[in-house]
């Protein structure tokens, strides 16, 4: 696998500065006293340096006040028949408060809401720092609710069950102590659960592996096994869906991160299994007939269309033939689907521009659709759909258009719920989608955002994910904080170009374009990364040396990698609860649930091609690597702190400008609540200012 450097550009390879024996692997004990103290004199170091800037106040102060603003789209998180939930979140309430209101005031844009928890308030009445992790009802009153809570953000969380008619946790109700657990509704008294069931009961990854049944008035160690998985899956979980007639509780097997088999309960109690195609993902259930996005080709049908299958043959014992509802053309992939009782809503993306369909079945078992008609060049977002009511929400936004949320009805013009106000003079500002042209002739495409009126070069940021068929849609530039947040709006304030990249590994294109980034073809997306930057170049948008690039989680390894191999292009990196240690990645934390992405760094074969770009392995002495900037959470429980840690410790060493902050509550993302989403956004902004504008 070649470098994406030229080869007159190329640096000498130097010994790699990490010795076979990690200096640094005192660095992965999460709460250890040793690594907590340096982590905090990295932090102070970090603060000391950054919040001297002039406008690092402004920011803070700026982008809380945009973060906690109550003009904010009160999204339904769920509709219970003729009422609707929602967690809102402002400065008087940073963890949330869960309301419901009557469905037909919130289609109205006149919700009246009551308050069912407060976040806070619990909180503090419990002495835990709690994290809303959502809540399920249960048709058909949805009286009885499953509410998940984290201990400050981490993925583990408690279940309890709650009335929605009294307002309070059912005595003597379910509850499930802190795990990483999954749980659904069978019925009221009885639930289907995924759990730490003790010693021997996880996957390699940490998951749960075994399935049980649970039944009320009895102690969870009583529960009835009904599942189990080996070790070396990568998880165990709990769903149910419900079409207009029926619940169908599910055991959701993933076997590999991307291939995932269901068994669905019969008559008899037992969960036997679907039989669908591997790779095969279900979205939706309707008309008694679940609905799968083929991750690969199969039965005749192309990689990326949507099928139907019929439930009711299967609990019958027979093998029903798929039917197809929907293929993509070659420039689209399915993003998102969703059923209500007669109708299956599908958003396409469409040269990464967002369509939504309305698709229902014929008594032929033929599929027809109807394009919603809602603002082109948008990203969409299918929210919730109201069952009985076949209707959908909606919210449609752009970098420069700030979010509108709409209840749709087929064939029906969509209906407004909530606009949000402008929070900056979109008027001075232009966006244009552009396409870079990657090692191998591959077109791909990123979006643009400038000031009007800035001529010349000018420093520019690049964001950026690449993986796990995640992907990347643009959003109104005050954004969303595990992106870019109000950093966006910020930059391109001060002149500065800001840019949205679709690299492969995405599921921008579908299924092929995340396979073309997987495994021993990875340096594909880095090779994509740097096509956008020396396009910035090309096109007199920005210079060498003046690109920052971002990227969170996966892509923080992306922009770990590729600081690594284009320190000529980039000037600042930023680098949020990244990978960076790709030998030990699978035995950290969530890790070895990401094999099907990377590949097992245990077997030869596959670490020669993960050992190539592994930004840990390939710190280089004597290469001076631009200034990087690394934020996570000490409470992450999928990436493990100690990647960020390590290689933070390493590139010092080296003698190479590091910032570092890692919080000590918000899990994988990062923040816990709005004041540290501000924080950071003001944090690297002034790390922005300083590595690229000299400020």
């Amino acid at each position: 696998m070649n470098r994406l450097i030229p080869l007159a550009l190329a640096p000498v390879v130097l010994a790699a500065a990490a010795p076979a024996t990690d200096p640094y692997l005192w660095l992965e004990d999460i709460e250890g006293a040793r690594a907590l103290q340096q982590v905090k004199a990295w932090n102070a170091e970090t603060e000391a340096a950054l919040t001297k800037d002039p406008r690092y106040e402004q920011d803070r102060a700026r982008a809380k006040a945009i973060l906690d603003d109550d003009a904010q789209i009160a999204d339904p998180d769920a509709v219970l028949g003729d009422r609707v939930t929602n967690l809102w979140r402002d400065a008087r309430n940073p963890r949330g408060l869960w309301r419901i209101a009557a469905l037909d005031g919130y289609r109205a844009g006149k919700p009246q809401w009551r308050t069912l928890i407060d976040v806070d308030a619990l909180g503090k009445a419990e002495g835990k720092s709690w994290v809303w992790h959502g809540a399920s009802c249960l048709e058909p009153d949805f009286s009885r609710c499953l509410v998940r809570l984290s201990p400050g953000g981490t993925d583990a969380q408690v279940v309890r069950e709650f009335d929605l008619t009294t307002g309070r946790f059912v005595d003597d109700g379910f509850v499930l102590p802190e795990a990483k657990s999954d749980v659904a509704w069978v019925d009221r008294d009885t639930l289907l659960v995924t759990t730490d069931w003790g010693p021997g009961s996880l996957t390699s990854s940490g998951y749960p592996r075994i399935a049980k049944l649970w039944k009320r008035g009895t102690p969870l160690s009583a529960a009835t096994p009904v599942h189990e998985s080996p070790v070396s899956a990568v998880e165990v979980s709990a769903a149910a869906f419900v079409d207009a007639d029926r619940r169908w509780p599910m055991v959701s097997v993933g076997h590999t991160f991307f291939e995932r088999e269901l068994l669905v309960q019969d008559a008899a109690g037992r969960f036997v299994p679907l039989g669908l195609p591997k790779g095969a993902d279900v979205v939706a259930v309707i008309g008694g007939r679940a609905v799968a996005k083929l991750n690969r080709a199969a039965d005749g049908f192309p990689a990326g269309a949507l099928v139907a299958w019929s439930l009711t043959e299967i609990v019958a014992g027979r093998h029903p033939k798929g039917e197809l509802v929907i293929a993509p053309g070659d420039r689209q992939a399915i993003e998102e689907a969703g059923a209500s009782d007669h109708v299956l809503w599908v958003k396409l993306l469409d040269d990464v521009s967002g369509r939504l369909l309305a698709l229902r079945r014929g008594s032929d078992g033929r599929w027809s659709s109807t394009p919603v008609a809602l603002p082109g060049n948008s990203t969409v977002h299918l929210v919730n759909t109201a069952d009985a009511r076949d209707e959908a929400f909606v919210t449609v936004e752009g970098m420069l258009t700030p979010p509108t949320l709409y209840a749709i009805r087929e064939g029906q013009e969509p209906r407004a719920v909530q606009a949000l106000p402008a929070r900056f003079d979109a008027s001075r500002y232009q966006v244009a989608q552009r396409f870079a042209t990657s090692r191998d002739g591959t077109r791909v495409p990123y979006f643009l955002v400038t000031k009007k009126g800035v001529t010349g070069r000018t420093p520019a940021l690049i964001h950026a994910y690449g993986g796990f068929r995640a992907a990347q849609t643009p959003t109104y530039l005050t954004g969303q904080p595990y992106r870019a947040g109000p950093l966006a709006l910020f930059w391109v304030e001060q002149g500065g170009a800001y840019v949205l990249a679709n690299l492969r590994g995405g599921g921008e294109y579908g299924p092929r374009w995340h396979q073309a980034g997987l495994r021993e073809k990875r340096q594909n997306v880095f090779d994509d990364l740097h096509a956008v930057g020396d396009d910035l170049v090309r096109t007199g948008v920005s210079a060498k040396g003046k690109i920052g690039i971002s990227g969170r989680s996966n892509g923080g390894l992306l922009v770990g990698v590729a600081m690594q191999q284009r320190p000529d292009l980039y000037g600042a990196v930023i680098a949020g609860s990244p990978l960076e240690d790709m030998r030990r990645y699978s035995h950290l934390s969530a890790g070895a649930s990401w094999i099907d992405e990377y590949g097992d760094p245990d077997k030869p074969a596959d670490w020669a091609f993960i050992r190539r770009y592994s930004p840990y392995q390939n710190v280089k002495t004597g290469v001076r690597y631009p200034p990087v900037f690394f934020y996570l959470s000490t409470k992450d429980d999928r990436v493990h702190p100690g990647h960020a840690r390590k290689l933070a410790a390493l590139l010092k060493q080296n003698g190479n400008r590091v910032y570092f902050h890692e919080y000590l509550e918000g899990g994988h993302s990062v923040g816990a609540d709005h004041a540290e989403d501000a924080r950071r956004a003001a944090l690297l902004d002034a790390f922005l200012r300083r590595a690229l504008m000299g400020k």
